[in-house]
């Protein structure tokens, strides 16, 4: 059998070809009208969902954040999100959660449970399950109404507002279930916060 180069290459040129052209359709022209497409029907989501205060970007809608005072403290003024592992570092998402029958979990759950207890005053039967347990992203930027009602009397306290003014942003903010029944109702602690400081503002 007589080997010709060009035979043997015709395989490899059309192999070469193929790849330069699907590399240039799922690598770039794919890409690019997703983008597009992403940025033109849906620009706000695409660039991350931020929140703007006074005209700067103050955090994503869709991920969680510390509201810390001038000690690295929970700040009494604002409605404090889930705990979370990684201090809701994005860069460290995904689920750090101890196990069911580590004995550290049932010792961190009553800790943080007496602890939320004390910083809102509430007795330990009214602390609800998220206030002491992580989400599975660790960036959660929702709390349940459940949690959200229990702190406004002490956010109402620390700014100076009647509780029922409080009472009425935690309503307004309540997000109910997907579709009507997917997931559960919720409140986002980042734009609670805003409209609490708009309220607190004016």
């Amino acid at each position: 059998m007589t080997f010709h180069p060009r035979t043997a290459a015709r395989p490899l040129l059309a192999s070469l070809r193929a790849l330069l052209v699907l590399t240039a359709i799922t690598g770039v022209a794919y890409p690019l009208l997703v983008t597009g497409v992403a940025q033109g029907a849906f620009h706000d989501r695409a660039n991350g969902s931020m929140a703007e205060a006074d005209g700067r970007k103050v955090g994503s809608r869709l991920i969680g954040q510390n509201w810390l005072d001038a000690a690295g403290e929970p700040d009494p003024r604002w409605f404090q999100p889930r705990p979370s592992h990684s201090a809701h570092d994005p860069l460290a998402t995904g689920s750090g959660q101890l196990g069911a029958s580590d004995p550290t979990l049932l010792a961190t759950v009553r800790e943080t449970r007496e602890q939320v207890a004390a910083f809102n005053d509430v007795p330990l039967d009214a602390v609800p399950p998220d206030a002491v347990t992580g989400s599975g992203s660790a960036v959660d930027p929702h709390i349940s109404p459940a949690y959200a009602r229990l702190q406004a009397a002490r956010v109402a306290g620390a700014n100076g507002l009647r509780p029922a003014e409080v009472a009425r942003l935690v309503e307004e903010h309540t997000e109910g279930r997907d579709l009507g029944f997917l997931g559960n109702e919720r409140v986002n602690v980042l734009e609670l916060n805003l409209a609490l400081r708009a309220l607190t503002a004016g």
